[in-house]
């Protein structure tokens, strides 16, 4: 009797352990703004001009960054206005096919945003890493951030409500970056915006054939990940009706 009840008994206490393991709670996880985490980077035309761009010192890009900021500080106060109820803010954003990262002091009458050669230490309420493709779509409001972030394209780390509040600030300011930009050019906007044009549709089609590329060097890979797939399939299947019928056999036993 005691040997019959032991297969019974053994479940019992498998059962119990299962529901302890479930009422613990999970621990939530922690970002450490020191040790940030770089993603792999997609092919595309923005990875291959990042590592051109390695050798050149961040300091380089400041003059055009200022005057990018001057100009979108210019043409949408209110954004900058909102993010001032943050405080003394500061995101790190870090496109992960450059080789540089960016710190965004977004203060109401004077913000800035400072290239780095790299996140080290640097000690940022909140980073926001992605693709920069996926940064310049999400600031323009033509992608879905929910949607982005579940993908893992992008990874948000620190205080996540100042993320929120800046994501908000963003989307009411219904940004267009080139539009911002040459707008300082006066009536040599236009026709700056049919090269920019242009040169968005070369672009574009050096993305294409960088992706073609890709699925090219990758595809004997994937067939044979498939192919082993496959084959444990197959051994499971194979594997699978004796340990059934095992177990009928077992049961049946007085």
């Amino acid at each position: 009797m005691i040997l019959a009840n032991a297969p019974e008994r053994r479940r019992t206490e498998r059962l119990a352990r299962q529901d302890d393991a479930a009422k613990r709670p999970i621990p939530r996880p922690y970002f450490a703004m020191s040790e940030p985490r770089r993603q792999t980077p997609p092919l595309s035309p923005v990875l291959l001009v990042g590592l051109a761009l390695r050798p050149m010192p961040p300091v380089l890009l400041q003059p055009a960054l200022t005057v990018a900021m001057t100009i979108i500080h210019r043409r949408h106060p209110a954004m900058f206005e909102r993010l001032a109820e943050l405080g003394d803010t500061l995101f790190l954003i870090d496109p992960v096919d450059l080789p540089f990262v960016f710190l965004l002091h977004p203060d109401a009458e004077a913000p800035s945003l400072v290239a780095l050669g790299g996140a080290g230490a640097v000690e940022a309420t909140a980073t926001i890493r992605a693709p920069l493709l996926s940064l310049i779509d999400l600031l323009e409001g033509r992608i879905d951030g929910d949607a982005l972030f579940f993908s893992r394209d992008l990874v948000i780390e620190g205080e996540t409500e100042a993320v929120v509040a800046l994501r908000n600030a963003v989307d009411g300011a219904e940004i267009d970056i080139v539009a911002d930009l040459l707008s300082f050019l006066g009536p040599l906007a236009r026709p700056a915006r049919f090269l920019v044009r242009g040169a968005g549709a070369v672009f574009a089609r050096a993305a294409e054939d960088l992706e073609t590329l890709r699925a090219a060097t990758i595809a004997p890979a994937i067939m044979r990940s498939d192919a082993l797939a496959a084959e444990l399939d197959g051994l499971e299947e194979r594997l699978s009706p004796p340990r059934r019928r095992s177990r009928r056999a077992r049961a049946k036993r007085p």
